[in-house]
């Protein structure tokens, strides 16, 4: 039987093969009894799964990033598709084929990649040029750039989105900076570059999407200050001059402020024209890609509209007749 990938399971089909095991737990139902829950995934995404009436025997037989081998059925459940498993058990790395697994970017990385350091050499300021090349020499930094995600479940959350949704918001940047004189476009384009720069370190991504230990201990705003210190004493070297204190402090804050609000983990507010910015336009670019997924993926197909999103708060809008054909013609573009 050919193996059917996470993106292509329909409501009510059997399911007999072989999984990538992640966040897994054990929980009570209403009556007390335990049920295992798992995120299940291959080389096209992640599904949720449940086993009712499991133990602690199951859950001991496998660890995350184990490969298993799973039945059960798949179900539509509240818009998103999950499986139902009836069994499940642990696999060896040889009994599996790793190409089932091996994740390939859905954005053409190799022209994000140099879009990205099109925008960083279009800097005309010595100093963060200077900065810049230290960061593009790092290979195994750009290396995991290349395949990051920008998060685990929500926006970007698949292998390269990470630069894509960094490319984008430099993108916008460019765009955007011509408006506002006053903002100093050299500062916001690097901060750009920097705001999510961190998640390389803050997530996992070889198999499963989750967070690694400095990940859920440190977090992305702080390990993106680590970058900067430690690729800022690289370009003093590399020119002989120091790096100007009051850039790099812009720099740090704008990391740093970049999610907002104290509610949405800033230990800072943006309290510079430049932060501010970063951070309307990162907003912008996350809501944009999480709309436009959730629409793409609404298996709510001859409605104008999404079933309701409780995450969001609302359904979505998708459109009819000739405007929503029209829309969904650009599908299979190459992103900016």
């Amino acid at each position: 039987m050919p193996r059917r990938y996470v993106n292509q399971l329909a409501h009510q089909e059997p399911v007999r093969q072989a999984f990538i095991a992640g966040d897994k737990q054990l929980r009570p139902n209403r009556n007390g009894n335990l049920y295992l829950q798992v995120a299940l995934s291959d080389r096209t995404g992640s599904i949720a799964s449940r086993f009712w009436n499991a133990g602690e025997a199951i859950y001991q037989s496998f660890d995350n990033g184990d490969y298993v081998f799973v039945e059960g059925t798949a179900q539509l459940y509240q818009g998103a598709m999950q499986i139902l498993g009836t069994k499940l058990r642990k696999l060896d790395p040889s009994e599996v084929d790793p190409a089932d697994f091996t994740p390939e970017p859905p954005v053409a990385v190799d022209r994000l990649t140099v879009r990205l350091c099109e925008m960083l050499r279009s800097m005309t300021d010595p100093a963060l040029k200077t900065l810049a090349e230290c960061f593009l020499m790092d290979e195994p930094l750009m290396a995991k750039l290349s395949m990051a995600p920008a998060g685990t479940k929500n926006h970007h959350a698949f292998h390269g989105g990470l630069l894509e949704h960094t490319v984008n918001v430099m993108d916008v940047v460019t765009r955007v900076a011509p408006c506002y004189p006053q903002i100093d476009r050299d500062l916001l384009l690097f901060g750009a570059f920097l705001h999510d720069l961190g998640k390389v370190d803050e997530l996992r991504y070889d198999r499963e999407l989750t967070y690694t230990d400095q990940g859920q201990l440190v977090g992305h705003l702080v390990l993106a200050v680590a970058l900067l210190d430690q690729k800022s004493i690289e370009a003093e070297k590399l020119s002989g001059e120091p790096m100007p204190d009051e850039t790099i402090v812009r720099l740090k804050h704008m990391i740093l402020s970049h999610h907002g609000e104290y509610a949405f983990g800033s230990p800072k507010l943006p309290m510079t024209l430049e932060a501010v910015a970063l951070c309307q336009l990162d907003n912008l670019d996350a809501k944009i890609n999480t709309f436009t997924q959730l629409m793409r993926e609404d298996p709510n197909t001859d409605s104008p509209w999404t079933l309701f999103n409780a995450n969001l708060g609302r359904k979505l809008f998708k459109g009819q007749g000739e405007r929503r054909k029209a829309e969904g013609s650009t599908e299979g573009q190459e992103p900016h």
